[in-house]
């Protein structure tokens, strides 16, 4: 009898071995081996993007500067507003089209830019970005009014939408009754032009 009692007392300290022991340790290297998979998994695909950012880098550098800078100007990543008042001002110049009664929004306004040769007024406009939408690049609105012959008017506009800054205009009104200023002789076939006009950028 006493031959039995022996094997059995081996099994049940086995038993309790196992749970007592054996049994958590393996549970920790189970648990490890997934960290350890997981932390393979992580460094895999860090090297991916890796490898992915420096494909793209590489397409980067290979762009010409001078693309590079008409692609900052098509398209900015701020609103660069008191640029592209200039530019206007400088295709409005040659057709003795002075930009006036400028107004813009100055919640979206570059303030970091000086001010810009034409009489500004600030105004708030209805601007998508300044509602907090969740578009990645936001709109900029820009009144202005400008005088000059129906002929020149149409150059301005070619110009105006021919430039490679994105701009919509948005409406343009006109009349005939406009007093030149500081009693100057008006222009024959001259006429006042009211501009609304849209302008786009990146956001960060």
């Amino acid at each position: 009898m006493f031959r039995y009692i022996t094997p059995i007392i081996l099994l049940i300290l086995s038993v309790v071995g196992f749970v007592t022991f054996t049994n958590p340790i393996v549970n920790d290297i189970s648990k490890i081996n997934t960290e350890i998979a997981s932390y393979n998994e992580a460094l895999n695909n860090a090297k991916s993007l890796e490898d992915e950012r420096d494909k793209l880098t590489k397409k980067y550098n290979a762009i010409d500067q001078s693309d590079l800078d008409k692609l900052q100007k098509l398209l900015p990543d701020n609103v660069d507003n008191i640029r592209l008042i200039l530019e206007i001002e400088k295709i409005a110049k040659p057709y003795g089209m002075e930009l006036k009664d400028v107004k813009y929004d100055v919640t979206q306004a570059d303030k970091k830019n000086s001010t810009p040769t034409a009489t500004i007024t600030p105004s708030i406009s209805d601007n998508s970005a300044a509602k907090g939408d969740n578009k990645q690049y936001g709109t900029w609105n820009l009144e202005f009014s400008t005088e000059g012959t129906y002929p020149n008017f149409i150059s301005f506009v070619k110009d105006i939408e021919s430039n490679l800054r994105i701009v919509d205009i948005s409406s343009i009104s006109f009349s005939s009754d406009t007093d030149s200023p500081l009693g100057k002789t008006k222009t024959p076939g001259s006429y006042k032009y009211d501009f609304k006009i849209k302008t786009y950028w990146l956001k960060n």
